[in-house]
This record gives structure tokens, C-alpha cells and sequence, in this order.
């Protein structure tokens, strides 16, 4: 009772500005920085150097680790490296291997070594996606349950800061700098996320398994998960995970190069278009975080889901209006507002989305609860993704973006089953 009435009577201040929530910052931007990577900078590169967009789009199966993450999260739950930790451990391992990976690129050419490049992006997904797994489950270990809305919502808005790396400087610098420079560059915004690991993030105070036996690293963490919901609420619950993020993340896809189909430069792209969504994204986030500890996380979920799904008619209207022949003011403002409220229904969806994967896990199977989750939340980014293309060749980027919206439907639907509006199963 002492400690909660501590909580509870914690300035939000120094919530905000704890050693957690700057931990906070440091894994989302280190979680971002390569899947931005994959899904900003390699396509703009790729559109730049002449690869036609069926290709582009295909190009995102090269993040099937993202949805396939689950598989080998038990072994990070599991192997110890006593040097920095069970979770430290991994957390520099990947990083490096992403640093190597991503400084890789400078030596490729989309016209000479497609191939290679593909290879080379599969191994900056997986990696990415182990760097995720563990970063997921450091963050649930060190937080506690009433950090849960206000943590995951910086890590949130780090993670789409991170963004503004491969999204906006690297394109800013491609018009001045050759493209090995720019990945050059890029790169090197791994080393902050590599240096929190070594020096300011602490291990967890957990019980060190002493068995590592198949069925408890592998078994145990899912029989665990539809014992305790039960089979029908477990499916109904990864049902929604899959679901709710689905016409979100199918409109946003092919962002980059819908932008410059448009008529924007690279350059409007880096200075406008990423820009726009900075602040916007900070803000709804960090609101996002606070309104979730008087909202709860279910009531969030439906509110923040909302504007999530109605954001995506912003694309649909600036479709309608292109491409323009001639860039000038007003279609720098048009740009600007379309990406702005798609980052305020993003920031605020996914803070809650992220909460609510992280309250259904078991802290005792953490890492693997949490990679089924957000693998089920990277299939419509990865297979269902790679069609559109394809889907924009065929209905045009107008009604395109219509079927997204409606995509994004079911899963607010679903949110009466798994998020019930009357029901806080957490004051968060």
C-alpha cells in the first residue's frame, strides 16, 4: 500500500524525466533507426536509382523476421551472457551487428547488386527484430505497471523520432552528399543506442532460470498465455493484435515514394514532410502517455484508434489533389497537414497499442510473449505490404488509400471483445 500510495503521489514531472523514461528514449530510438532504414531510405534509394515501384513494394518481404520474431525470442529468454547481463547482452550484440549491417549499403548498387542488397536488408530485419525482442522486454521488466501508458508512449515517439534520420537528414543529405555517405552517416546513429547499453541501463532484478529445457523456454510461455485468457480470449486477443494496426501501416507502406509520385522533391520530402510529423508526434505521444493514466489503457485504445483510422483519409485527400506539376506554398502546406494528422493518429494509436501488448504478457515469459505480439503486429508491414504495389498499380493511390481506411475498421471492432470501454483492467 506504501509503495502504491508513493506512485500515486509521484510528481508527473519527475515521472516524465525519470531514469526509466530516458532508457525509454534511448531503446525506441534504437529500435527505429533500422526499420526506418528499411522502410524510408532503402525504398527512396531504390525509387531515386530507377527500380520500378511493383518492385519497391515487393521489397518489403525482406521483414519477415519482424513477423517471424517468436520463433527465436525463447532463446533470448533463456541463454545468460554473464558479461553484461541477460538482456544487455543481447541488446550490444545486436546493435553492432546492425551497425556492420547498415554500413554495409555503402558499397551496394541497386542497377548491380539487387541481390545483395536484398540479402543485406534481411539481415538488417533480423537483427532489427532481435534488437526489438529484447528491447521489448527490458522495457517491461523496468517498468513498473503504472509506467506501462506514460514509458511505452516516449519509447513511442523515440522510436518515430528515429525516423526523422533515414526519413528526413539522409534525404536532405542525398541531394549533396553520394549515397555511400548518406548510409555512412546513417549508421553512426546506432553508437548512442550502443553506449546507453553499455553505460546507463542497469539488468533487471529477475529469478535466473536454472532449468533450460525445451518445453519452458519454448512451450511454457504459450501455454501460460491461453491458460490464463482462455482459447477463445486468447485468439480474439491476437486476432485484434493483427488487426489493429492493419490499414495504418498498408497506407503508410509506400509513403515515400507516394511523396515524390506526388511531385515533391527529396528535398521537400526531408524538410517538410518529416518535419511536419515531428512535433505533432511528440506531442500527441507524450499527451498520449498522460491522458492513458486517467483514460486506462482500453478507453485509450478506442479513442486513440479513432483518429488513428480517420488519418488515413488525409493521404486519400492529398492523392486527390496530385501530382502536382508545380510545387509552391500551398502544396507544401497541404503536404505538411496530411502528415501532421497522420502523426497524431499514429503517435496516439500505437502509444496505446504498445501499452495494451505489453499489460497482456507475463513478466516471467516477457520475451517471448511480447514477440508474438508485435510479430502479429508486423504481418500487414511485411507480407500483406509487399501487395501494395501491386494495388496501387491496379486502383490508383486515391481509392487505394479508401481501401486502407476501411481495412482499419475490424480491428476498432474487435476492441468491444478484447478492450471493452467500462472495463480498466489496469489504472494506468
Amino acid at each position: 500500500m506504501t509503495q502504491n500510495n508513493t506512485q500515486l503521489t509521484t510528481p508527473l514531472w519527475h515521472k516524465i524525466f525519470s531514469r526509466h523514461m530516458l532508457i525509454c528514449v534511448f531503446t525506441g530510438f534504437s529500435s527505429g533507426l533500422p526499420l526506418y532504414f528499411l522502410i524510408n531510405l532503402v525504398p527512396a534509394w531504390l525509387r531515386n536509382e530507377g527500380v520500378d515501384l511493383t518492385t519497391i513494394g515487393l521489397f518489403s518481404i525482406v521483414g519477415l523476421p519482424f513477423t517471424w520474431k517468436f520463433l527465436w525470442s525463447p532463446l533470448m529468454d533463456a541463454v545468460y551472457f554473464p558479461w553484461l547481463g541477460r538482456r544487455r547482452s543481447w541488446m550490444f550484440i545486436t546493435q553492432v551487428a546492425l551497425l556492420l549491417a547498415l554500413l554495409g549499403y555503402m558499397v551496394l548498387n541497386p542497377q548491380q547488386n539487387m541481390t545483395a542488397i536484398k540479402i543485406l536488408s534481411l539481415f538488417v530485419a533480423f537483427f532489427a527484430a532481435s534488437q526489438d525482442i529484447v528491447l521489448d522486454a527490458f522495457r517491461r521488466e523496468i517498468l513498473q505497471d503504472n509506467e506501462l501508458g506514460l514509458g511505452n508512449a516516449i519509447h513511442v515517439n523515440a522510436y518515430r523520432i528515429a525516423a526523422l534520420v533515414p526519413g528526413s537528414l539522409a534525404l536532405i543529405l542525398a541531394d549533396i552528399y553520394p549515397w555511400p555517405t548518406v548510409f555512412a552517416i546513417t549508421a553512426l546513429f546506432m553508437l548512442p543506442g550502443m553506449l546507453v547499453t553499455l553505460f546507463l541501463a542497469h539488468e533487471p532484478k529477475l529469478p535466473v532460470m536454472t532449468s533450460k529445457s525445451f518445453k519452458q523456454t519454448v512451450i511454457d510461455p504459450f501455454d501460460e498465455f491461453f491458460a490464463r485468457k482462455g482459447v477463445k480470449s486468447a485468439l480474439l486477443v491476437l486476432f485484434f493484435i493483427f488487426l489493429y494496426k492493419l490499414g495504418d501501416s498498408m497506407a503508410t507502406a509506400l509513403a515515400t515514394p507516394f511523396y515524390l509520385d506526388m511531385g515533391f522533391s527529396k528535398k521537400d520530402i526531408g524538410l517538410i514532410a518529416k518535419n511536419a510529423g515531428l512535433w505533432p508526434t511528440i506531442i500527441a505521444g507524450i499527451l498520449g502517455g498522460i491522458w492513458m493514466i486517467k483514460l486506462g489503457i482500453n478507453r485509450a485504445l478506442w479513442l486513440f484508434g479513432l483518429v488513428q483510422v480517420f488519418s488515413i483519409l488525409g493521404f486519400a485527400w492529398l492523392a486527390s489533389q496530385g501530382p502536382f506539376t508545380v510545387i509552391g506554398t500551398k502544396q507544401l502546406l497541404i503536404l505538411a497537414t496530411v502528415i501532421g494528422f497522420e502523426a497524431v493518429g499514429v503517435g496516439l494509436g500505437t502509444a496505446a497499442f504498445v501499452a495494451y501488448m505489453a499489460r497482456e504478457t507475463n513478466p516471467a515469459f516477457t520475451a517471448t510473449q511480447l514477440a508474438l505480439f508485435t510479430s502479429l503486429a508486423a504481418v500487414p508491414r511485411t507480407l500483406i505490404n509487399a501487395t501494395t504495389g501491386y494495388l496501387v498499380n491496379w486502383l490508383g493511390y486515391v481509392s487505394f488509400f479508401w481501401l486502407c481506411f476501411f481495412l482499419a475498421l475490424p480491428g476498432m471492432l474487435l476492441l468491444v471483445k478484447v478492450a471493452p470501454w467500462n472495463k480498466r483492467l489496469i489504472n494506468v
